[in-house]
């Protein structure tokens, strides 16, 4: 069905519900020859994966990853990868009681009057659950990165009006997963953690944003017009459940300030052309300019509460939604993996798609 796929060279497609047998990914154009650390893969699961704290959903998955096709001997083999992950902890029946309700927010509405029927299990489709095949193909893409020197790294960096230090710097990745929010500055991150488990008193939800950056960025990625990188990673980002908002560079608040102001002006150091600031987020024309691409991601306050919400049945009749199940209070820890790997697929694609751009040797 159209929908389910992404990418150009390096395309995924990705299959399965929230509370069907399983989900998975089928993963089109990654170059053979590539080692395949699947320890690096499951630990990726792992870090996306439900009931890992006591601040995200306390669904159990142990979302252990089976390899179908394409790799052998640990190595891809130029043929397409199949990666599935078996849905073991499905209680369907948490959902039985909006089988006929819309739930304030949700698919539930849209997807009804989209298809004709509408899987009410947990979102079905759209369920945020489809996400693990995602991170799944992600973890093979950063490895393609990783064999070119490029590294993804994401945060978070607010959660409601908690934010980050403006002059804060990541010294260290290992300071992100000391926390359960990865939140890398531990003050914020304590500051976030009594937040969200407030907010998962009352019952409530919260938002924030993701920051991601991407370090060894080659020149030339990214193409003219429709596929700019910035486009497909904004795309890739707003794809994501729950996702409202995405900036790059100076962002939005590059809008307060002058051209003279925002403008990158270029310097030579040491032989090498570069830029004295980043506003542009090493992004210029929708191509690469070799410096560090950096971006945010907002996500809302995820729209299941543990709180009854009016709203209407099949029919039109006002009914209430009552707050069961088992939810987020804040999406945003375990939409970091997410995040990374979205980003990690966009400059996979980009990079196979840049060496056919000019000759060799030209």
């Amino acid at each position: 069905m159209a929908g389910s796929s992404f990418g150009t060279l390096f395309r995924i497609s990705t299959f399965g519900e929230s509370h069907g047998k399983g989900i998975g990914v089928v993963i089109d154009g990654c170059p053979a020859g590539l080692a395949v650390d699947l320890d690096f893969v499951q630990a990726e699961l792992d870090r996306r994966k439900p009931g890992q704290s006591a601040i995200v959903t306390q669904r159990k998955e142990g979302d252990k990853v089976e390899v179908l096709s394409g790799i052998f001997d640990g190595v891809s083999t130029g043929h397409p990868i199949a990666l599935f992950i078996a849905n073991e902890n499905q209680k369907s029946k948490d959902y039985s009681h909006i089988k006929d309700q819309y739930r304030p927010s949700h698919a539930d509405f849209t997807y009804d009057q989209k298809y004709g029927i509408r899987d009410y299990r947990g979102g079905g489709r759209s369920s945020a659950r489809e996400t693990a095949a995602r991170v799944a193909a992600g973890a093979i893409a950063k490895l393609l990165l990783k064999h070119h020197g490029i590294e993804v790294v994401g945060y978070v960096d607010a959660v409601k009006d908690i934010r980050i230090p403006t002059d804060f710097i990541l010294k260290q990745r290992e300071d992100i997963e000391k926390s359960i929010t990865r939140c890398p500055h531990a003050p914020t991150a304590e500051a976030m953690e009594a937040l969200i488990r407030d907010t998962r008193k009352k019952g409530d939800s919260v938002g924030g944003t993701v920051y991601c950056e991407v370090n060894n960025v080659p020149i030339g990625l990214g193409e003219p017009v429709f596929d700019k990188v910035h486009a497909d990673l904004a795309k890739a980002m707003l794809s994501i459940n729950a996702a409202q908002g995405f900036e790059y560079g100076s962002g939005f608040s590059g809008t307060l300030a002058y051209g003279s102001e925002n403008n990158d002006a270029f310097e030579q150091k040491d032989g090498k052309i570069s830029t004295k600031t980043n506003n542009s987020g090493g992004i210029q024309g929708g191509i690469s300019n070799g410096e560090k691409i950096f971006f945010r991601t907002a996500f809302k306050p995820v729209a299941t509460l543990m709180q009854d919400q009016q709203s209407v049945d099949k029919t039109g009749k006002a009914v209430t939604v009552e707050g069961k199940g088992r939810h987020d209070p804040c999406v945003l820890p375990r939409a970091v993996p997410i995040v990374e790997a979205m980003c990690a697929l966009v400059l996979a694609d980009h990079l196979l798609r840049s060496r056919v751009s000019k000759l060799a040797n030209s």
